[in-house]
């Protein structure tokens, strides 16, 4: 089992930054893909970013060039920078772990983004 704990949503202007943070505990694999998808009122949910332990990331269109995913393998957590925020990145934003053949998924943290 993995447990993961978020943190750092909370309410920021359009065009303001927030970082947000994942820490992962429980039985971690060195291969594995952390990260962070997104779901608005109404809408399903949505990818954001992603890293593999390998260090590959990737993008869903509407992150790249504002939002930046970085990991610390030392301590299982993983990041997201977001700037140039908007209020259509108003959402939950879920931290996401996978190790083949299991994923598992936070709580979530609402970023509200006002305009």
């Amino acid at each position: 089992q993995v447990q993961l704990v978020e943190s750092g949503g909370g309410v920021v202007q359009a065009g303001g930054s927030l970082r947000l943070s994942c820490a992962a505990s429980g039985i971690i694999f060195s291969a594995n893909l952390m990260g962070w998808y997104r779901q608005a009122p109404e809408k399903q949910r949505e990818l954001v970013a992603t890293e593999t332990s390998g260090g590959k990331t990737n993008y869903a269109d509407s992150a790249k060039g504002r939002f930046i995913i970085s990991r610390d393998y030392a301590k299982n957590t993983v990041y997201l920078q977001m700037n140039g925020l908007k209020p259509d990145d108003t959402a939950v934003y879920y931290c996401y772990y996978a190790q083949y053949p299991n994923y598992y998924w936070g709580k979530g943290t609402l970023v509200t983004v006002s305009s």
